[in-house]
């Protein structure tokens, strides 16, 4: 009865997308992408706020992963706007690469807001595709909320291993799917339609976790945690550090 509760109020909301998915097949939504960075810069302050402590904890033994001569060489993928460069250690050096090149503008301003970074380039890239990036040229990979929106997770995150050095980490902040006995379960199923085009491709039914054990890193430290006060939908977690 659960099942087909679910698959009835499922087809609903994808009825209800024909719109969007009219508007993706003829080229229209490509207007949302110059929205959506406005949007997501916004809503930056907000999940900052409510994530704080999380994303301190996570970022906070960074500096370990420096090179010999204290140099810290980070690459984020899918910045956005620069959410965390208030959490990055000082003095480290910056690569930011976005799929959107609409974000630069607010990624400038983040960029004036914390100075105790050093910025190197820009990239517009996807994650699948970081060719511009040479191998083992960064110590640390960052990617927080990017891994529900990208096309092929473990594509992402080879490119990663291959452009970390040996011994350098990848940090993770994501979103998940919720246990399939639970209500955020049946939310996540029936809406996902729908968040795809409003959050600008974004799943929210990925179990990211699995890709990870299998991205084939010499150590992995990941654990699940409720996000505190976000919508219900995305408060399923995962975060934590991999070794290459």
């Amino acid at each position: 009865m659960k099942s087909c509760l679910l698959k009835f109020c499922r087809l609903l909301c994808v009825m209800l997308t024909l719109p969007l998915y009219l508007m993706e097949i003829t080229g229209l939504y490509g207007m949302y992408k110059r929205v959506f960075p406005w949007l997501a810069y916004n809503i930056t302050f907000s999940y900052n706020d409510k994530m704080h402590k999380t994303k301190r904890d996570l970022f906070r033994n960074m500096r370990k992963f420096a090179n010999r001569d204290g140099t810290l060489r980070l690459l984020e993928i899918g910045c956005g706007s620069g959410a965390n460069f208030k959490f990055y250690p000082d003095g480290c050096t910056v690569t930011c690469t976005d799929p959107n090149p609409h974000f630069e503008k607010y990624l400038r301003l983040s960029m004036d807001a914390s100075t105790h970074l050093t910025y190197d380039t820009f990239v517009v890239v996807s994650g699948e595709d970081m060719e511009a990036v040479r191998d083992e040229s960064v110590d640390v990979v960052v990617c927080t909320l990017v891994l529900c929106s990208v096309t092929d997770v473990q594509r992402v995150l080879q490119e990663v291993r291959r452009i970390l050095r040996t011994g350098g980490a990848f940090y993770f902040l994501e979103h998940v799917v919720s246990d399939p006995s639970s209500s955020t379960y049946f939310l996540q199923q029936v809406f996902e339609p729908l968040w795809y085009y409003l959050g600008d491709g974004c799943m929210i039914t990925r179990a990211t976790w699995k890709d990870l054990e299998a991205a084939g890193f010499s150590e992995l430290h990941l654990k699940h945690v409720e996000a505190p006060e976000v919508t219900r939908m995305i408060r399923p977690h995962i975060m934590g550090y991999s070794i290459k």
